[in-house]
């Protein structure tokens, strides 16, 4: 892939701009017609789940692709990713004792938001890839430009991926997430649960609003808060008291265990500053979330040469800080989210270094983000393992 140098520009808008209103218009019509991909008892069930973990009876692994990729959809990676998942989760749960949740970024992270409007590729200048359910990565105007239309293909690759995994014959061997970035794509996909009446997102077990899209009166936390989903908020080094407050009244007014995820994307300098006021807010508002540490976002630099990478240094560093301040805090580190494939790629190095050269990353395979191999994700498995065994 080539080398695409980011032009950053504010304010930046996290969602896309759909040039044909009309064909969305029937592209969303079409979806609401559609099969629920995931159905209410698995949510509930995971729900279940993070309640164990909320009380610090459990843990979480949530790891997984940046952004997925259509031509990569197969019944081979979809296994691969899988024995990755439970790699990780057998880590956990063996080094510390208490049965850990596998929860994938999968069959559906098709969507990224990102921090600039445009990219610059060999002195063009093109719009920025927004994923592969908006547009296409090949450094192209006219392959740039949103297409309606891949919603559907989203939806279809989704469905593949969860047959892969033999979703329709037994329960998945793992709870499947994205992010909530398409709002419209994910309102189309709310379904009514026959045996509640509850609604529910029936694109993924999980949603989760993303820094950029968090904000309490926005759409994404109205979609949030209308689903009987548990859902999941990333908050980054910004993130203040107030807004974890305003978050807990909108997303788990009931005060229900399980029900809200917070992920902590703050970064190794730091955490040990910022987060412990917003597990207070937490506490103060009378909340028991589920705390994760995503160790990779606010920990991203990028090489002389243009691409965007992550130093193990960093991320080990932040997992641990995590623990120390969860423990403190009087909270429960409930576990990981991280960014990871099973393929043999190097995307993440070793530490920071200014003269790294394209020859260090010389397998750089992410449609996005770069990720940890498997390898590297044991290691920050088995780093936050060590860290919250007694």
């Amino acid at each position: 892939m080539s080398v695409l140098e980011v032009a950053r520009v504010a304010p930046v808008p996290a969602l896309p701009h759909w040039p044909d209103g009309a064909h969305l218009r029937r592209v969303l019509a079409e979806l609401r017609e559609r099969p629920a991909l995931v159905g209410y008892e698995r949510c509930r069930a995971l729900g279940a789940e993070l309640a164990r973990v909320a009380v610090g009876r459990a843990f979480v692994v949530h790891a997984g692709d940046c952004a997925e990729l259509f031509g990569d959809v197969s019944a081979r990676l979809s296994a691969r990713k899988v024995a990755q998942l439970h790699d990780l989760t057998s880590v956990l749960a063996h080094a510390s004792g208490r049965p850990a949740v596998a929860l994938g970024r999968i069959a559906g992270q098709f969507a990224k938001p990102r921090s600039c409007v445009v990219e610059q590729h060999r002195g063009e200048s093109l719009p920025v890839y927004r994923g592969d359910a908006v547009n296409d990565l090949t450094a192209d105007a006219a392959a740039r430009r949103p297409d309606a239309g891949r919603l559907l293909t989203a939806y279809d690759k989704a469905d593949e991926i969860l047959r892969h995994l033999g979703s329709r014959r037994r329960p998945l061997d793992l709870y499947s997430s994205h992010d909530a970035l398409l709002c419209e794509f994910e309102q189309a996909l709310v379904r009514i649960d026959p045996a509640s009446g509850e609604r529910y997102a029936s694109s993924a077990h999980l949603l989760w609003a993303g820094e950029r899209t968090r904000t309490v009166d926005g759409p994404h936390i109205e979609l949030l808060a209308s689903v009987a989903n548990p859902v999941a908020v990333k908050l980054g080094p910004h993130a203040t008291p107030g807004d974890v407050a305003g978050l807990v009244e909108a997303l788990d007014p009931d005060r229900r265990p399980g029900r809200l995820v917070l992920i902590a994307r703050i970064g190794a300098d730091v955490v040990e500053r910022r987060l412990g006021p917003l597990v207070e807010a937490a506490h103060g508002a009378g909340a028991q979330p589920v705390w994760l540490c995503d160790p990779m976002h606010a920990n991203t630099f990028h090489t002389a040469h243009g691409r965007k990478t992550r130093a193990m240094s960093d991320i080990l560093r932040e997992v641990t800080a995590f623990v120390r301040v969860m423990r403190s805090a009087g909270g429960h580190p409930g576990g990981l989210h991280l960014e990871a494939t099973p393929n043999r790629v190097t995307e993440c190095v070793e530490t920071r270094d200014d003269g790294l050269s394209p020859s260090d990353l010389p397998r750089y395979r992410s449609g996005c983000d770069p990720r940890l191999n498997a390898g590297q994700a044991r290691r920050v498995v088995g780093a936050f393992a060590q860290a919250v065994t007694p």
